[in-house]
C-alpha cells in the first residue's frame, strides 16, 4: 500500500492496546500502512473525511462516535440489531427477541440478556428483569443505558464450545475457538478437531442468510448441549459482531486484518450492497 507513490493509508486504533490491537497494528505496518493510536495527541493530524489518505479504524464504537465520526466520517459496517432475533430457530437453537431495556425489566423468569452490538452492560444470565441495569448505569466502555436501550433477550442454553469466524464476501477466511463451557480457552480453528463441523454449519448459515449481513463481519457460532434432551448437541449462532471491535483470539491475523480493513474504511469505499449496514444508518433491517 502506498508503494506506487500514492498516499500511505493509515491504520488508526483506539488508545486501548489489547492483544488484538497490537497484532493488527503489526500486520498493518507490515503491509506498509502508517499505524496511529488515539493515545497520541497528534493521531488525527492531517486526516479528514474528504482527504486523499485512506483511513481504517480498529477500536470501540464509543471512541469512534466521540472522537472520529465528526472528523473522518468512516464507513463502518455492522450487523443489524435484529439480525440474531430474525434468524430462523434452525440457526439459533433458541428463541431470541429484540426488545428494549424497559420491556426486559418486566421479565419474571431467568433469561440471557445482552446488548445487540455495544458493550453497555454485561451479557449474562439474569434471574429476572429486575436484575438488569437501570437508567444511567454504564458498562466498561462508559456507554450509558436507558429505557430505550435495545437488548436481545433469549432462552438460556449451554454452549459447550464457541468459535469466532471472520467472514469476507460470504466466506470464512479465518477463525478461532474462544470458549469452552463459558471459560476463555482460545485455540486455532483447526486445533480441536471440529473445524469441518464448524465450517459446514457456517456454510449453511451464510448460504441461507448471508445477504442479511455486511460483506465483512465476525460471526460467533457454538455447539449447544441440551441437558433436558439427554445432552443432545446442535450447532447454533451465538451472535454477529463488528470486526473492528472484535478480539481475534487465535485466528490468523492477516485474515482478520483483511476483514477489518473492509469493515472499517473510507465512507466512499463502501460497496452498494453494504450501504444499509453502515453505522449511523437504520440499525434494524
Amino acid at each position: 500500500m502506498g508503494g506506487d507513490g500514492g498516499p500511505v493509508p493509515v491504520f488508526l486504533t483506539s488508545g486501548q492496546q489489547t492483544s488484538t490491537t497490537v497484532l493488527l497494528a503489526e500486520a498493518a505496518a507490515g503491509r506498509g500502512m502508517e499505524v496511529r493510536s488515539l493515545a497520541a495527541a497528534s493521531a488525527l493530524t492531517g486526516l479528514s473525511g474528504s482527504g486523499d489518505r485512506a483511513v481504517h479504524w480498529y477500536g470501540g464504537p464509543l471512541a469512534y462516535d466521540h472522537r472520529i465520526a465528526g472528523a473522518l466520517g468512516l464507513g463502518l459496517l455492522e450487523p443489524p440489531d435484529d439480525w440474531l432475533a430474525a434468524l430462523p430457530e434452525e440457526f439459533t437453537g433458541r428463541h431470541v427477541e429484540l426488545t428494549t431495556l424497559a420491556e426486559a425489566w418486566r421479565v419474571r423468569r431467568p433469561v440471557f440478556v445482552k446488548p445487540p452490538s455495544a458493550k453497555s452492560f454485561p451479557a449474562a444470565v439474569y434471574a429476572d428483569g429486575s436484575r438488569l441495569p437501570r437508567t444511567g448505569d454504564t458498562g466498561d466502555t462508559g456507554e450509558a443505558v436507558g429505557p430505550d436501550t435495545p437488548v436481545l433477550v433469549s432462552d438460556i442454553v449451554t454452549f459447550a464450545v464457541e468459535y469466532r469466524l471472520f467472514v469476507l464476501d460470504g466466506r470464512v477466511v479465518t477463525g478461532s475457538r474462544y470458549t469452552v463451557f463459558g471459560r476463555l480457552d482460545p485455540a486455532p480453528l483447526d486445533g480441536d478437531g471440529r473445524e469441518s463441523e464448524v465450517l459446514r454449519f457456517a456454510d449453511q448459515l451464510l448460504t441461507a442468510e448471508g445477504d442479511s449481513l455486511p460483506s465483512a463481519v465476525a460471526v460467533d457460532v457454538g455447539l449447544i448441549q441440551d441437558p433436558d434432551r439427554g445432552g443432545r448437541e446442535r450447532w447454533a449462532v451465538v451472535e454477529a459482531n463488528m470486526p473492528w471491535f472484535s478480539h481475534s483470539y487465535a485466528a490468523r491475523v492477516e485474515g482478520v486484518l483483511d476483514v477489518v480493513l473492509r469493515a472499517a474504511g473510507p465512507r466512499g469505499w463502501v460497496r452498494q450492497g453494504d450501504e444499509r449496514f453502515v453505522r449511523g444508518t437504520a440499525r434494524v433491517q
